[in-house]
């Protein structure tokens, strides 16, 4: 069975952030949504397909399992298939590279069983995503079976990761010297920090209580709310601990994705005869040059002046928003001065558009 790219699907790079995956999958699958092409099976195929990428890349446990397996998951799915022949047979088995996907994961676990949603039904998906998360797809709900692969609702919670690490697939060797048919899944802990936008620009680290030990954690350069950073085999009974970066509001910057928008207060006269004005920006300030009779609400685009992008090299933009403050409390000089002013700009009327 061919690997398929989801990357590729969506026309991303394997670094994008969770916000381009999300923009790819909206504006792929506005343009072939069957309801604007009736009829054409080629649409209809590509949106299958777009949807299929969406609901592994979207997913961060999929996405993480999915990229550590790769194009190399045929081999896991037959080394499974043959330590799994017998009792134990096939790719979902307890023994088996993908155990517990999609059905029971028994051992001193506990009975654990596991389901993942599609936006639509099972036929959305392809044999290659069946195979690759074992069944795992299957919708739930009305008209749904349950059962062993049909996705039933999971009554304890475990992690893509949790799963390959208690198969001593994360690259540590099982407790105990257990096997992996025999390792039980092991426990996750989640934690959350909060940092400032100043903090996510240059990175910072954190002190986070666990259950009454206290660990300190780096935070990459560039991280967003929502970002997750995983510490291995650091949570009580040795499992992994997932700290999830929580941004705070800035005061100043409004952050999308690896761009900020910010406003810039002008004088009249900055704004009529333009200026060079100092603008700061999270490396520093910088000047802004605007030009002569620019209007309130002009946007200026600072390039490589917004985040540093997470963990791939480069910076988002700056766009600078400028709004225009009038004089107030004009002296009777000053009022005369601006109406001869106002005589000699002979200005057209701006609400005549609107008429």
């Amino acid at each position: 069975m061919e690997y398929k790219d989801y990357y590729a699907v969506l026309g991303v790079p394997r670094t994008a952030s969770q916000a381009d995956i999300k923009k790819a999958f909206r504006k792929l699958a506005r343009e072939h949504h069957p309801d604007t092409k009736p009829g054409d099976t080629a649409a209809e195929r590509r949106f299958k397909e777009v949807n299929e990428a969406n609901a592994v890349l979207a997913d961060p446990e999929k996405r993480a399992l999915y990229d550590r397996l790769g194009a190399d998951w045929e081999a896991y799915a037959r080394a499974g298939a043959t330590a799994g022949a017998g009792a134990r047979g096939g790719p979902g088995s307890p023994g088996g590279p993908f155990a517990g996907f999609g059905g029971r994961q028994g051992g001193t676990g506990g009975d654990i069983r596991y389901e993942f949603h599609s936006t639509g039904g099972a036929d959305d998906f392809s044999d290659f995503f069946h195979t690759f998360f074992a069944g795992a797809s299957r919708p739930t709900g009305a008209g749904a079976a349950s059962g062993p692969g049909r996705g039933s609702r999971a009554t304890g919670g475990a992690t893509f990761e949790d799963i390959l690490a208690g198969m001593g697939m994360d690259g540590a060797e099982p407790a105990g010297g257990r096997t992996r048919a025999s390792t039980a899944v092991r426990p996750a802990a989640e934690a959350t920090a909060a940092i400032t936008l100043d903090e996510a620009y240059h990175g910072t680290t954190r002190l986070i209580d666990v259950d009454g030990k206290r660990l300190e954690i780096s935070i990459p350069r560039g991280a967003d709310t929502g970002t997750r950073i995983r510490l291995s085999g650091k949570a009580p009974g040795g499992g992994d601990i997932h700290v999830v970066v929580r941004q705070q509001p800035d005061p100043v910057f409004k952050r999308k994705g690896a761009d900020l928008e910010r406003e810039v207060a002008l004088s009249l006269g900055e704004a009529l005869l333009g200026a060079e004005v100092p603008v700061r920006t999270p490396k520093g300030r910088v000047l802004l040059t605007v030009p002569a009779g620019s209007q309130s609400g002009r946007v200026f685009r600072l390039t490589g002046q917004g985040m540093p992008r997470f963990r791939t090299a480069g910076h988002g933009d700056l766009f600078v928003k400028i709004r225009v403050v009038l004089p107030t409390e004009l002296s009777e000089e000053a009022r005369q001065a601006a109406r001869r002013f106002v005589e000699l700009a002979r200005q057209p009327d701006p609400r005549t558009r609107e008429s």
